[in-house]
């Protein structure tokens, strides 16, 4: 790949260690520079970090709730701090920005067309756990700003992990909706915390099982954990979303 080269499918489709080597300057320049301003401004804690680290040689397909962008400020550039190269799953609505379009294709984003079975999507992210990179998949697939607000989770991921042999990492965030309360879009710093849980694996689910119904099992598994995470830091820290 060469700098001046290139369309955007090439980094979709190359591995994140083949980008140009200006263009991986200037990805880890950006990291460095979001890693120190998200832990200034919401003093973010990554509990059990250790389970972010895959097992095997392939990645890890990681799932969270969702709140704020914020959230992916402060996930990613710690994903990247333990020497792991992380993709963001995109909603490919991001794209209709160029600006925002140049940016994410250059930072590791796959788009994917929601409610669709966008399998050049699921290849790609397939491909990039092969290769070790780790992928990171929202799956209520928006903000999600009040707790009365309707949620649709969207599924795929674990048929992603499936494809891959990967395992599903979930884990939650609590706090970063009160970054910007609502009413606002000023950004205000406040203490958040993350926190990692228990892999689910294929080989979790019950014997018996066909391989649709294990790969449902598997879903509603990773889902049920990071909901879990998600309740258990509400309780610990009361008046926090």
């Amino acid at each position: 790949m060469k700098l001046l080269n290139y369309h955007l499918d090439d980094y979709y489709d190359n591995g994140m260690r083949d980008y140009p080597l200006a263009l991986r300057i200037f990805y880890y320049i950006v990291i460095g520079v979001l890693f120190a301003f998200s832990k200034v401004m919401w003093r973010w804690k990554v509990e059990n970090p250790e389970g972010l680290l895959p097992t095997g040689e392939t990645g890890s397909v990681i799932i969270c709730n969702h709140t704020s962008m914020a959230e992916v400020v402060s996930i990613v550039p710690h994903i990247v701090t333990t020497g792991r190269r992380v993709r963001p799953i995109m909603k490919s609505e991001f794209n209709k920005n160029p600006i925002v379009r140049w940016f994410f294709g250059r930072v590791g984003g796959i788009p994917i067309d929601r409610g669709t079975a966008d399998m050049k999507a699921i290849r790609r992210a397939q491909h990039a756990l092969k290769r070790g990179e780790d992928i990171l998949i929202f799956p209520e697939g928006t903000r999600i700003r009040t707790d009365d607000q309707p949620v649709e989770v969207h599924g795929g991921f674990a048929l992603i992990a499936q494809m891959a042999k990967a395992d599903i990492v979930p884990m939650a965030v609590c706090g970063f909706r009160d970054i910007t309360p609502k009413g606002t879009h000023l950004m205000r710093p406040v203490k958040t915390w993350i926190r990692v849980g228990e892999r689910v694996s294929l080989s979790d689910a019950p014997e018996g099982l066909k391989r649709s119904a294990r790969t449902k099992w598997v879903e509603d598994e990773a889902i049920r954990r990071m909901y879990e995470i998600r309740d258990e830091l509400r309780h610990e820290h009361p008046g926090r979303r």
